[in-house]
């Protein structure tokens, strides 16, 4: 399966607590949540070894396996949580291996299709660190591979290891910190798959949103999916009816001139 573009993706860790450290308070509502979106078609669920320890990729099995043709599902390994506060790199190859097969047990799968690192350890080898992430591919186990928060640097030093199919890093309308990752991506037909997509609140974005009938949620989305042709946003949420305005953004057309005022919203 290649990494679908174009098109809104959803992101599984807001069906954790605030937290990220538990489960949802509602399993049974977070498992029809996740059956709707595999029922609307969205091409690609993605979630992580740490959200909710754990317990998100259980989660996901519960809902949605045997997992549906046309499904990717994306996990991600070299975060760890030492408390519900903290956010540890830990780009050691054998812990990047072991949490890889912990992942596929939690999401009762032989193979993940798409399989990122989290974060780059600083304190190994990226060689090392991407090099457990290619044996774990060659043995079967990981389809593409993909790199999380990191810096144009960061990418291109990646590519001279192994292929890269996916960078994840923060962006929206609000925070374009990574825009020149995600020029360098569109340059190298690399997926960009944004999280936290949605901007917040704006005179801007909320005139245009009510210019168009439309909340700003899809105005967001709608931006990014104009903003480069590679990008896959992953909005999260836990309500059925945001999941549908989410997707629904897929049908928003902005004009020229809506596009060029919200290129404006961050100095775009």
């Amino acid at each position: 399966m290649t990494v679908p573009t174009g098109t809104i993706g959803f992101g599984a860790m807001r069906l954790a607590d605030a937290d990220i450290w538990h489960g949802p308070a509602d399993r049974p509502a977070a498992i029809r949540l996740l059956r709707t979106v595999a029922d609307l078609g969205v091409p690609l669920i993605d979630t992580a070894d740490v959200y909710a320890l754990g317990d998100n990729e259980t989660l996901i099995a519960e809902a949605l396996h045997p997992y549906p043709d046309g499904l990717m599902i994306a996990s991600k390994a070299g975060e760890t949580r030492p408390s519900p506060g903290e956010w540890v790199p830990v780009g050691n190859p054998a812990y990047l291996k072991q949490q890889a097969e912990l992942s596929l047990r939690r999401l009762r799968a032989d193979h993940i299709p798409l399989f990122y690192l989290h974060r780059v350890d600083p304190l190994v080898a990226l060689e090392d660190q991407l090099g457990a992430l290619v044996e774990l591919r060659d043995a079967g186990k990981i389809g593409a591979i993909g790199l999380s928060e990191v810096s144009v640097e960061q990418l291109d030093a990646a590519l001279r290891v192994t292929g890269i199919a996916a960078v994840q890093n923060a962006y929206n309308l609000g925070d374009r910190t990574h825009e020149p990752v995600l020029d360098r991506t569109a340059e190298l037909g690399i997926a960009f798959v944004p999280f936290y997509p949605i901007a917040a609140a704006h005179p801007v974005v909320d005139g245009i949103a009510a210019e168009l009938g439309a909340t700003r949620a899809q105005v967001s989305l709608a931006w990014l999916l104009r903003r480069a042709p590679n990008i896959l946003p992953i909005p999260g949420t836990t309500s059925e009816v945001h999941l549908k305005e989410n997707l629904a953004a897929t049908g928003l057309t902005l004009t020229g001139d809506q596009f060029d005022r919200l290129q404006s919203v961050a100095g775009g």
